[in-house]
């Protein structure tokens, strides 16, 4: 089995203790990615996946069986939350002070019910300051290809039209990081406290797999955040 290499977030590097990263495409079937992810981190703990529905759910682990969310947050040292992505935007976000991290899957439709809003306010309810909150937004299909109709603009309201462009075609084209990053700043995160990786996976073949360029037989890729168990770092 190919091992997974994972592509990291400067500003989370930074944390002392921290574990992250946002994978790469793994030749295979989704169990064989999950497989790949949680061997690359079994030194330092364990990888909790979720059953992703494009929803706002949001899980806290651990678990045996996978529950229906789309984010999911932790205290806890060890666990480790993974999100799968083939286009969607994956959400990292770290309080490098109470030593919590909260990970969120974000097509259009989790974005419209603002996922990452409803993961900031996890934290903040656990007694996180979100002034102090870092994130990281992952690979996803970026604006120069992400063709929507207009039940997403319906989706996301008078509120989203800034996030929208038109394209060379009559449909109009979702910036779904730019709309992410502004939830995230509605949610008290700082601007310079968030990053992103500014890389299409649609255009990408050579690291990603994107769901609009593969169709439904793509493959998915991981990103994992967590604080690494007390006795390894």
């Amino acid at each position: 089995m190919d091992s997974m290499k994972f592509l990291t977030s400067p500003r989370l590097a930074a944390i002392k203790g921290l574990v992250h990263g946002f994978g790469q495409r793994v030749p295979g079937a989704r169990e064989v990615a999950r497989q790949a992810a949680r061997d690359a981190w079994r030194a330092v703990g364990s990888a909790f996946f979720l059953r992703q529905v494009h929803g706002c759910a949001i899980a806290t682990p651990p678990w045996n069986d996978p529950p229906e969310a789309d984010a999911t947050v932790t205290g806890h040292e060890g666990h480790l939350l993974a999100i799968e992505t083939a286009d969607c935007l994956p959400i990292l976000i770290v309080d490098p002070v109470q030593k919590r991290v909260a990970a969120a899957h974000a097509g259009w439709r989790g974005s419209a019910a603002r996922v990452a809003v409803e993961a900031v306010n996890r934290l903040i309810a656990m007694g996180s300051d979100p002034r102090r909150l870092l994130a990281s937004l992952g690979p996803a299909i970026g604006p120069c290809c992400y063709e929507v109709g207009p039940e997403v603009e319906e989706a996301f309201g008078a509120q989203g039209a800034a996030f929208f462009k038109q394209g060379p075609s009559v449909r109009k084209h979702l910036d779904v990081v730019a709309a992410n990053r502004a939830q995230l700043e509605e949610s008290g995160v700082r601007s310079a406290n968030i990053d992103s990786l500014d890389l299409c996976t649609r255009c990408r073949e050579d690291l990603f797999f994107s769901y609009r360029r593969d169709g439904a037989n793509a493959g998915r890729m991981i990103s994992v955040v967590g604080f690494s168990r007390a006795s390894q770092l």
